[in-house]
């Protein structure tokens, strides 16, 4: 029986519309008085437009996640945090969007083997398994949405030993929204061209002392601008309890719910690119009656906190996550020996579910050995895995029409049956995972880090035929990951450091195996980087630069002598470049938030024919981003910022196609009406340039093309 989201999903989600636009409503018109207790205190008594971008005092500010316990700026490693500040003000919603504020990162399309959604590389090497919320992997296939985020921390270069397998180029981890004991209560609206709406909330109200609730809302409906037929339509609600808030122990409940229902995008046939006549690049090569994407994705997690205020802090978080992916997407492809007649018959199928269920223990003690001061972090992790991925197919077969590159028509009828036939593969992964870091004070100006991690990872994965007939794989890794770091402060706001750091890619990471992998050890890589931060104009700016070598030691490979296996680690991969950062307030109203990264990729070796010595496939040599805004002196605030991505190869091969570079530029005004309501009108993409924004094997997706929005905050 083929499972399917909820009948009744159109019917939800326009209920869920309908009661969130009354909600809002209701709130803006003043009704919220009587819906909330008395407040221990209200944001925003005066006008505001925009949160300003601060830097924390250099002293205290520190991430989210609980394994990075010291200050940014004595953490030796690049690590860009991107506040919700910046993507409310560049009024984007996606993590791809927010992540364009982090030099180094590129975007891939989905293929055959891996579903759409969030897909990315960070420093040249895959990141699609290295995205986390609050700290717990992340493995569904779906673009996340920014409702319910409070900021996103992207970790750079190995880390293993605190992000678990993968992360060779890095990590991601979104940051939720928490309840606090300060109320705010805050609704937007927004409008735009492509047929754009969205409306969110945010409430956030105490209860007495130490108890607060907070609920994030959202509803998306919008086009894609510069694609036909493209549509994202979604809700989500974010619940959210704590209790204990500015006390001893302290327990935070939530859970976030996200439904999608799109018409996707797989983009265009990359040989079009180079045709000329151009080929029009809102082209959309589906089928309206058959390719559709719906998402379902629930996250009920549970934090326990206890920090006794004399140097020891627990910590144990308690997540489920469950993400269930039900598309059908055309795969535009050209009929053989064609270069201008496309086939409907290749389409991808994801009936795909990923569950894990997760615990975590955090322990930070602060100690005096000697004449020296210990910041120590220890933990231990506990997670189960599961990924099943439904076989589906046409029953009948049906023969479908073929149509033009230069004239597609997507309302062409579609009678087929797509439904599963018996057929699955299913991965489980059982994983514990040990760790240690111990922070070293070596008087005012030295401090020392190290630190390991040993994971153990449990791994089973069968193919199921039609027939029910299982082929099942086992491999079971266990890996020690290290760091180690050496930071010299200059002065009390500034730092320069040494780092080191390994990771492993075991053949499982993305909770499959094959005959081709089950054998393999786990490819390992190691990190150098060398940097430096300052804090300057009393906190208010933070300046970063790092030079950094990636390097991977034992890459797979194909065999090629007579005794070797399909796939051997006999090559080697290599990543050098800088990063540069700047980010905080050059004045009292001026913001300021950029960052450039170089990259020399090479694969040093491979059994390869011709590829030792190529550059990697989506790893540009270059990427800068930069965002600010200025206010004026009778409120208005300007906006502006541009993105530029260097050329990049389509794939890591001998003789890749090569992508061509872009800039992006992208403005925002912004005004306080009073103290309840401002406005703000948004412009991406200014100069309406066309460019590609993810690439897969055999096809491309095309950036968006200029759009407006016009968006209403309303506090109250």
């Amino acid at each position: 029986m083929q499972r399917k989201l909820n009948p009744s999903y159109n019917e939800l989600n326009r209920a869920v519309a309908t009661r969130a636009a009354a909600l809002t409503a209701l709130l803006i018109s003043g009704g919220a008085t009587s819906l909330f207790a008395e407040d221990y205190a209200v944001e925003n008594e005066t006008p505001t437009v925009l949160p300003k971008v601060e830097v924390k005092d250099s002293k205290e500010q520190t991430l989210a996640a609980p394994k990075f316990s010291t200050p940014l700026i004595d953490t030796p490693q690049t690590i860009t945090v991107i506040p919700k500040e910046i993507f409310d003000q560049q009024a984007v919603t996606s993590l791809r969007d927010i992540l364009r504020n982090s030099p180094g990162i590129t975007f891939q399309a989905g293929e055959g083997g891996t579903p759409a959604g969030d897909q990315m590389t960070i420093r040249g090497f895959s990141a699609r398994t290295d995205m986390f919320v609050d700290g717990v992997r992340d493995l569904g296939g779906y673009s996340r949405d920014s409702f319910n985020l409070e900021q996103v921390e992207v970790s750079k270069g190995p880390s293993s030993s605190t992000a678990g397998r993968g992360s060779t180029g890095g990590s991601v981890n979104l940051v939720s929204k928490t309840p606090q004991l300060v109320a705010s209560r805050t609704a937007t609206a927004a409008i735009g061209t492509d047929d754009y709406t969205r409306a969110t909330a945010d409430i956030n109200q105490p209860l007495d002392a130490d108890k607060a609730v907070r609920v994030n809302l959202m509803v998306t409906d919008a086009g894609m601008p510069g694609r036909d037929v493209v549509e994202n339509t979604s809700w989500g609600v974010a619940p959210s309890f704590a209790l204990g808030l500015g006390k001893p122990t302290k327990l935070i409940f939530s859970w976030q719910r996200l439904e999608q229902d799109n018409i996707p995008d797989y983009g265009m046939p990359r040989q079009v690119y180079s045709y000329d006549p151009a080929v029009p690049s809102s082209n959309w090569y589906g089928l309206k009656a058959r390719d559709y994407e719906k998402i379902e994705q629930d996250l009920l997690t549970a934090i326990v906190e206890h920090d006794n205020g004399k140097g020891f802090a627990i910590r144990n978080l308690t997540r489920f996550g469950s993400t269930y992916r039900d598309s059908v997407i055309t795969s535009p492809r050209f009929n053989s020996g064609s270069t201008t007649v496309i086939r409907r018959s290749d389409w991808k199928s994801r009936d795909q579910e990923d569950e894990i269920l997760a615990n975590q223990t955090h322990v930070d003690l602060d100690l005096m050995l000697g004449n020296t001061n210990h910041a120590i972090a220890a933990g231990v992790e506990f997670s189960a895995e599961e990924q099943t991925n439904y076989t589906r197919v046409e029953d009948p077969a049906t023969v479908l029409p073929t149509t033009d590159v230069y004239a597609p028509n997507p309302n062409d009828p579609y009678n087929g049956n797509i439904t599963r036939n018996g057929a699955y593969t299913q991965g489980k992964t059982d994983s514990v995972a040990l760790y240690l870091f111990d922070n070293i004070f070596a008087g005012q100006r030295w401090q020392l880090n190290v630190g390991a991690r040993y994971d153990i990872l449990d791994a089973d994965y069968k193919s199921v035929d039609a027939a029910g007939l299982a082929t099942p794989f086992h491999r079971k890794d266990d890996v020690f990951s290290t760091r180690a770091g050496a930071t010299y402060k200059p002065t009390e706001k500034s730092s320069i450091y040494v780092g080191y750091a390994s990771s492993f890619n075991p053949s499982n990471e993305t909770l499959s195996l094959s005959a081709t992998t089950v054998a393999l050890d786990p490819e390992k890589t190691d990190s150098y980087e060398v940097g430096t931060k300052w804090s300057a104009f009393e906190d208010r700016l933070a300046f970063t630069f790092a030079l950094f070598r990636t390097e991977k030691t034992n890459a797979r490979t194909p065999g090629v002598n007579p005794n070797d296996p399909p796939t051997v680690l006999e090559g080697k991969e290599r990543v050098d470049g800088a990063e540069f950062s700047i980010a905080g307030n050059l004045t009292r109203e001026w913001t300021l938030f950029a960052g450039l990264a170089l990259m020399d990729s090479e694969i040093v070796s491979s059994n390869t024919a011709g590829l030792a010595g190529q550059e990697f496939g989506l790893t540009p040599k270059a990427t800068f981003n930069l965002w600010t805004t200025y206010r004026l002196p009778f409120g208005l605030t300007l906006g502006g910022g541009a993105q530029y991505m260097d050329s990049v190869f389509r794939n890591t091969a001998v003789n890749a196609e090569s992508v061509p570079s872009y800039w992006l530029y992208n403005a925002m005004l912004a005004y306080p009406i009073n103290d309840r309501i401002s406005l703000q009108l948004n412009a991406t993409n200014l100069l309406d340039e066309e460019y590609i924004d993810r690439i897969g094997g055999g096809h491309h997706i095309p950036g968006q093309a200029r759009q407006v929005i016009l968006s209403a905050r309303f506090t109250f």
